[in-house]
């Protein structure tokens, strides 16, 4: 059994630790439309449709 584990959208997750499920696409609603932007000196990635957020 695959429990899955429920994504935090206040959070800023790391693409080392959580790579992407699909290639290109958001591993919550699986859409390949984003946002970017810079915070920090990395390179922030932001789902257009939902809003999980990953550092690249």
């Amino acid at each position: 059994m695959i429990i899955e584990k429920e994504i935090d959208f206040s959070l800023v997750y790391d693409f080392n630790e959580y790579p992407d499920k699909n290639s290109g696409r958001c591993d919550n609603c699986d859409k390949a439309h984003f946002h970017s932007s810079i915070s920090g000196g990395k390179l922030i990635r932001e789902c257009s449709n939902c809003g999980m957020k990953k550092s690249i």
